[in-house]
């Protein structure tokens, strides 16, 4: 299989359809990135990332062999980061460390479970700070290391450690407060790699 690196490289040398290949092998991870964070405005942002992508090949900001998708999230984190600062009032300041997607957007997740299992999972997370989120779902939707997230959010590796096991707890905090049945509580946790993976695979037929 032909690497990131390669077909970008081959984009660099005037190649347009390896270009056009980098993008279609992504866009759905971009999508999904961004749907159960930014909602209707999701498909802009994730037009927004592939553009800023463009400027910065062309600028010849990537310089990070073997790491392109940590630097493709890393500019999707930085759109939305934008994105919520460009709505925050003098009083709701944004601040990814604390402030969760449901502060600023009460509206369901635009990803719908199928089952009560996952409809708390989708709900669970958009009460986590964001920055704990975008960490939880790099690490389970997208199936990234936690070398690759550091590389994305730019952090010491032993911090995106830390934020994973944060999250997970949080996450288990909040399926447990939302939950009208506790004792599903356990299940609904032990399958968060199960239910990751089946939103990983049908997300797109959700639009």
């Amino acid at each position: 299989m032909v690497t990131d690196d390669e077909l970008l490289e081959a984009w660099r040398r005037g190649d347009q359809r390896a270009g056009r290949e980098l993008f279609e092998r992504h866009y759905d991870a971009v999508d999904r990135f961004f749907r159960n964070k930014a909602g209707e405005d999701g498909p802009d942002l994730a037009q927004r990332t592939f553009l800023a992508v463009v400027e910065g090949i062309e600028a010849d900001r990537y310089r990070n062999q073997n790491s392109f998708r940590s630097w493709l999230f890393a500019i999707a984190y930085r759109q939305l980061c934008k994105h919520y600062r460009s709505q925050a009032s003098d009083r709701r300041r944004f601040d990814a460390a604390v402030t969760s997607v449901h502060d600023l957007d009460p509206t369901p997740s635009t990803i719908v479970g199928r089952s009560e299992d996952e409809r708390l999972l989708l709900a669970a997370l958009r009460l986590l700070p964001i920055d704990l989120q975008v960490a939880l779902e790099l690490h389970y939707w997208e199936q990234m290391s936690d070398a690759q997230i550091a590389g994305a959010l730019g952090l010491p590796l032993g911090t995106v450690k830390s934020r994973i096991r944060r999250a997970r707890q949080l996450v288990a905090e909040h399926v447990a407060a939302l939950s009208q049945a506790p004792r599903g509580v356990e299940r609904t946790l032990a399958n968060l790699e199960g239910w990751a993976a089946g939103v990983r695979e049908r997300v797109l037929g959700t639009r």
